[in-house]
């Protein structure tokens, strides 16, 4: 009787300690989450602060400011990675040029900084009335950049002004990006463009399961180890869009065929989506990195459940005879692409169990 009252004690004070102790991490993530914003918002705002005023030192101001960005992304790239590319330095132009005075009182007081990715989707509506009030509502509501991105591609806000039933489109809103509403409470460190503002290399365990990260560990050595002309290009290759970021699992460049090879890994049954982002993958190499010489890109959608649809292979300009002819001398069947990751899991699954029993 005597030890389950202190075991009761015990648990108590474990539950108690507990929850002061989460309490410290979170405010400890959030203020470093928000130490870093700030600084990281400030800085494309003084970038854009700068490159804006040195526009105007010339008299072919359109002329003169184009070359100074493309000879500017140039040099910044080359000396600090990722994150000055033209498309972002005209970004932080126009940042700069829609909030002229948010620097100039102490910020963070009066009123709420949003993130940087915030401020960069609010960079595309050109509207000054609709921008004004996504940013409020985003500041106000806690939208998520995921919500505001669907707000101002679904035209919310002229949407809204239209209505006569304005409790209706905001109740369609509120249903629609619900998902959307619950973030990772570490998203900030596995955020790409914090990631790369600090400095950090993509790192792919910041955004898989360990098992999937174990299978793709092995089908990157699996494909070199086929000995069919397979050239390895790049692990989570990032692609960025206008609107969000991507991460395509594995790149080879096959010699044979003189195509890039891009793999994905899904943890679910493969979906149309799935299949939709791969030719959007596809279409961006073909657009980017494909020279003359160079066959179309093939992507390949694998899931780890065992299941049909365990690959599916997007060849994009109706070169699907093509493919079918030549590519499947020198690809990895479904057979086999199955069979290794039904042996990965095997491993990994083996080894969990080991690292338990001598637990």
């Amino acid at each position: 009787m005597k030890s389950n009252k202190i075991d009761k004690a015990l648990d108590s004070t474990l539950d108690a300690l507990y929850n002061r102790a989460s309490s410290v991490i979170e405010q400890a993530r959030e203020t470093a989450y928000r130490q870093i914003n700030e600084a990281l918002v400030k800085r494309n705002w003084e970038l854009g602060k700068l490159i804006a005023e040195e526009e105007l030192n010339g008299q072919d101001r359109a002329v003169y400011g184009a070359s100074i960005i493309k000879g500017l992304s140039k040099r910044l790239t080359a000396a600090y990675g990722k994150g000055f590319t033209k498309s972002y330095l005209y970004s932080y132009v126009l940042f700069y040029k829609t909030h002229l005075t948010i620097f100039q009182s102490p910020i963070g007081k009066s009123e709420k900084l949003l993130s940087w990715t915030h401020y960069y989707i609010l960079t595309q509506e050109l509207n000054a009335d609709a921008r004004a009030w996504y940013e409020k509502e985003a500041a106000s509501q806690d939208w998520s950049t995921r919500t505001l991105q669907r707000n101002i591609s679904s035209q919310y806000y002229f949407r809204l002004l239209a209505s006569q039933r304005k409790d209706l489109v905001k109740k369609e809103m509120l249903e629609l990006t619900a998902p959307y509403q619950n973030p990772d409470p570490t998203e900030f460190i596995k955020n790409p463009v914090i990631g790369e503002f600090l400095g950090f290399t993509a790192d792919s365990s910041y955004r898989e399961s360990e098992l999937e990260q174990a299978i793709i560990n092995n089908l990157e050595n699996f494909l070199l180890e086929l000995g069919k002309g397979f050239a390895f290009v790049a692990r989570q290759q990032h692609i960025h869009t206008e609107k969000e970021d991507y991460y395509i699992d594995l790149v080879f460049y096959n010699i044979f065929l003189k195509c890039y090879v891009l793999i994905d890994l899904k943890t679910s049954k493969i979906r149309h989506q799935d299949v939709g982002q791969m030719d959007m993958y596809v279409r961006m190499y073909d657009e980017l990195k494909r020279t003359e010489g160079d066959n179309p890109t093939i992507g390949i959608v694998l899931c780890d459940d065992t299941d049909e649809d365990i690959a599916r292979y997007s060849v994009l300009h109706d070169n699907e005879h093509l493919f079918a002819s030549k590519y499947m001398l020198y690809m990895p069947t479904p057979e086999q692409l199955r069979a290794e990751i039904e042996r990965q899991k095997t491993i990994f699954f083996l080894k969990e169990k080991s690292d338990e029993d001598d637990e």
